[in-house]
């Protein structure tokens, strides 16, 4: 009974001991806590001229931002079906159970042997004698050849614990969740990407439908001209020049619709695969005219916005993890505080085995160890991980510079882009009141069938120029949608 109490006694000295070492050296905790670094950033974009106070395109959900219903089908299909988005979610799984597993970190290892047999036997050169208690149970004498030396039964129960003094498993925590929410990030990163190339690729495919439609409205312009040139022939008013003149316009113009067919059957495909589904049509209703370009884009971008951007997040994430990772590096230098306790049956003779409490055995051990040396194991880590931090910082610093330069050149192509627009516009019309003329006057005899040609020509280039600036305006928007860091 004493004996038990001394036990008893000294296993609470233990534990309060350890319990007193936690708390005093809690204080002590490795590494520095995160701290943003200064950016250098301007008060505005460069030639930003009206207040920058709305809501950025950063914060618009991407289906408020692309309002045509195909347009919102093929993306709703991609998000759900795109390989690479699924593989994305995968890799948010794998980093949530990192993070589970740095969790459980904190907590003990226990270990349990069901049931351990260890014999060992032994002949009579061998410097000790046979398990005696063994053979007297036996009623027999033990042999001189492989005799039994040693016989144990166990099954126990093990604890291993290393006190989280320095702060080295939170330091770890911290630096799994930073990687766990980068692959978030990643993730939001690569649905902007996917968004926005789907939008290029459907408002490319609109493109390729006006383009195709103006090539044979020119088609049948251009056969229009022919018949009367032929007529004209026929009156001797032209040579048979004007034929062939005429005629090689008309292939010209009819060379183009295989191509335009071509490339819109390669779009539909390219669409088709984003959305992880086999090569098919898109039906659509839409047409380019339907989509009104909103200058309300380039009225006011917030510079925070560039915060809200998934790679300028994921690179401060990265920074994070970084500077936990010195933390976690600096713990491996000093003491580390572990205790280790066992416990179960433990028997020579299997029909002992489980007598309680004869055959009960326990233990505890409370270790405090450091590192000596090491070869400079230690402290070449710890510099590493102080560069990489560094790295991560420059990393951080470059890509929000990178981000403010892709905006600004965004915000002045779109408004260029506009002016190109504007101009665009006009010369259709001029374009189109001169094939008007030319027919007029072609057919009055005041003018030749090669003035005709030009000003179809002329006509058709002006209108395919203003459905391309069309495609680039929308493209531009998206850009800047993507450049923002998109909606979720």
């Amino acid at each position: 009974m004493i004996k038990k109490n001394i036990k008893t006694r000294h296993f609470g000295s233990i534990a309060l001991l350890t319990i007193f070492l936690s708390l005093l050296l809690n204080a002590c905790k490795v590494g520095k806590d995160y701290k943003r670094p200064h950016l250098n950033l301007p008060k505005k974009y460069r030639d930003e001229i009206s207040p920058a106070d709305s809501v950025g395109i950063g914060n618009i959900y991407w289906r408020e931002f692309f309002v045509d219903t195909t347009l919102r089908k093929i993306i709703d299909t991609a998000l759900v079906s795109n390989y690479d988005m699924r593989k994305a979610l995968k890799n948010i799984q794998i980093a949530n159970q990192r993070v589970f597993q740095a969790r459980a970190e904190f907590l003990p290892d226990i270990n349990a042997t069901l049931g351990s047999v260890n014999r060992q036997y032994r002949s009579k050169n061998f410097y000790s004698n046979p398990s005696s208690k063994y053979y007297e149970t036996k009623g027999k004498e033990a042999p001189e050849t492989l005799f039994d030396y040693t016989m144990q039964h166990m099954s126990s129960i093990g604890l291993s614990w290393e006190l989280d003094i320095w702060g080295k498993i939170r330091r770890l925590n911290e630096r799994t969740l930073a990687e766990y929410l980068q692959t978030y990030e990643a993730r939001k990163l690569l649905q902007t990407q996917l968004v926005a190339n789907i939008a290029e690729g459907y408002y490319n495919l609109l493109m390729l439908d006006a383009q195709l439609e103006v090539a044979r409205r020119n088609l049948r312009l251009t056969d229009s001209t022919l018949r009367i040139v032929k007529l004209q022939r026929d009156a001797g008013q032209v040579t048979s020049l004007a034929i062939q003149q005429t005629e090689s316009q008309r292939l010209a113009a009819q060379s183009l619709i295989p191509q335009l067919e071509r490339q819109v059957v390669i779009q539909e495909n390219s669409l088709r695969a984003l959305s992880g589904e086999l090569p098919d049509s898109i039906p659509r209703d839409a047409s380019l005219t339907d989509f009104l370009i909103e200058d309300s884009v380039t009225a006011s971008v917030p510079l925070y916005m560039v915060s809200h951007r998934p790679d300028v997040r994921a690179s401060e994430l990265a920074l994070r993890a970084a500077n936990a990772n010195v933390g976690v590096t600096q713990a491996y230098r000093y003491p580390a505080l572990t205790i280790e306790a066992e416990g179960g049956v433990n028997s020579m003779l299997s029909k002992n085995w489980f007598k309680i409490p004869g055959s009960l055995f326990g233990g505890i051990i409370g270790s405090l160890t450091a590192p000596v040396f090491n070869k400079r194991k230690i402290k070449t880590d710890i510099e590493v991980a102080k560069l990489e931090r560094d790295k991560a910082e420059l990393d951080f610093q470059q890509v929000v510079l990178d981000a403010i330069n892709e905006i600004t050149n965004t915000l002045i192509t779109f408004k260029k882009l506009q002016e190109e627009y504007e101009i665009a516009e006009n010369r259709v019309k001029v374009a189109q009141l001169g094939i008007k003329q030319a027919g007029l006057l072609f057919k009055a005899g005041y003018a030749t069938y090669l003035e005709v040609i030009t000003a179809q020509q002329n006509a058709i280039d002006s209108e395919l120029e203003l459905v391309s600036l069309k495609q680039q305006l929308l493209l531009a928007r998206v850009e800047l949608y993507r450049a923002l860091g998109g909606g979720a």
